[in-house]
């Protein structure tokens, strides 16, 4: 009898640690040993938390970013930053960027059954941010990444990006709130139902 407790507690044991290694990786960022950020899979299963938009149309034609960016983070790590207002270590945040439809009107925009505006085309790049203070201590703890902006597929791997392309940004605009423009995702100062 004894020999059949060991042997139950063992399996649950071990199936808890399987478990929770699993879960864990889930949340973890990947890295290759030169320091490339492996591109995150299954993003588009995590928490869809906006879609910004900057059009060409509404910006004199010269948006800096004219692309829908659909941004996804885990659910841990989404629920982490509305407890405490701050992101975890490993979070990954994902923007995948879709092009605008060809507008009919000079804005860009186009009729639809909803009525006129702006919707999403084809996907154009994945840009990435991951907080990790030990690999980016200069920048915040975040590092930003690309893996392309094309349509899919990506890069199998990104460098983290030099300071003055996507975090000099973030640190100027963001730096309180975790680099992140948190003001245009509702979605982070909402509890998950």
């Amino acid at each position: 009898m004894t020999f059949k407790w060991l042997l139950l507690t063992g399996v649950l044991l071990a199936t808890a640690s399987i478990t929770f290694s699993q879960a864990r990786a889930l949340r973890s960022p990947v890295f290759t040993k030169d320091g490339e950020l492996v591109l995150p899979s299954g993003f588009r299963q995590w928490v869809f938390i906006g879609g910004p938009l900057t059009p060409n149309g509404l910006n004199n034609g010269k948006a800096p970013f004219p692309e829908f960016h659909d941004v996804y983070i885990q659910q841990a790590n989404l629920r982490f930053y509305q407890a405490h207002g701050s992101f975890p270590e490993g979070t990954v945040i994902v923007k995948e960027l879709a092009l605008t439809q060809a507008g009919t009107y000079t804005d860009g925009s186009i009729n639809s059954a909803s009525g006129r505006g702006y919707f999403p085309g084809a996907l154009h790049g994945l840009d990435v941010m991951v907080k990790d203070s030990n690999r980016f201590s200069d920048t915040h703890d975040w590092g930003f990444f690309t893996f392309g902006h094309h349509a899919p597929p990506y890069e199998g791997a990104a460098r983290v990006m030099e300071a003055g392309q996507c975090a000099s940004c973030h640190i100027a605009g963001v730096a309180k709130t975790d680099m992140v423009w948190v003001q245009f995702y509702p979605l982070l100062h909402t509890k998950l139902q």
